[in-house]
């Protein structure tokens, strides 16, 4: 029988995964929300400053094996314009292409990384002030259109600051907090739960809203910080 934790887990398309936990894929260096678990691993929620653009590029050595490198970018990049027109005006934070000054690289692997639990479509990181990578494995691109969608759209989501529906009890080593009322129903959740909701755009928007305003200094007693990109070169 499977435990309760197993039972929350339902995998994106029943044996897919993300591999984006607490620990990240780390750095070198109004009504309340409710949906949102967001991260605490360091003794602190990191969320964007306000302005924040990220700055981005495509690691070319791994597109480089792919069949058709041109193609793959320029699938990936449809894929990354649909994910963020889907969060719209609740995404915090916008984007760029900078090939020199960069935030974090887009990774294509060129093999699955598949366990008997599941295979893993991408991977992604958590807002801070070093350099990542935003991995992507080929089994992404054997789901439907509207899956690898919404697998983008999660993985933004933790790039934004969000942690998994279900961090509080498979994460368990990596803290995180819970903001509001803890609702199943998310892109932050795995397979039938996990769809962009209206409480997921609003929730976002309404976190940084109240951080930004000063409004909001902690969640559940620990405190928020708010980070800038590597890439940041003006006045504090």
């Amino acid at each position: 029988m499977e435990s309760a934790a197993e039972e929350l887990v339902h995998r994106l398309g029943n044996t897919f995964a993300c591999a984006t936990e607490g620990r990240g894929h780390a750095t070198p260096g109004g009504r309340p929300p409710s949906e949102i678990v967001v991260d605490a691993t360091e003794g602190f929620v990191p969320l964007w400053h306000p302005g924040t653009i990220l700055k981005w590029r495509f690691q070319e050595r791994s597109f480089a094996l792919a069949p058709n490198a041109e193609q793959s970018k320029s699938v990936v990049r449809e894929l990354m314009g649909e994910c963020l027109l889907r969060w719209g005006t609740a995404a915090p934070i916008r984007f760029t292409r900078d090939d020199d000054l960069w935030d974090f690289e887009i990774v294509l692997r060129n093999a699955p990384d598949c366990t008997p639990a599941g295979c893993v479509l991408a991977s992604a990181f958590f807002p801070d002030g070093g350099r990542h990578q935003l991995t992507i494995y080929p089994t992404m691109f054997q789901q439907s259109r509207e899956e690898q969608v919404e697998t983008m759209i999660h993985e933004f989501g933790h790039v934004f600051g969000l942690r998994h529906f279900f961090a509080n009890i498979r994460e368990t080593a990596w803290p995180s907090e819970v903001f509001g009322t803890h609702e199943p129903f998310t892109i932050m959740n795995y397979g039938a739960n996990s769809k962009l909701t209206d409480a997921d755009l609003g929730d976002l928007k309404e976190l940084y809203r109240l951080a930004w305003s000063g409004h909001l200094a902690s969640i559940n007693g620990t405190p928020i910080r708010l980070v800038h990109p590597y890439s940041f070169t003006g006045s504090v």
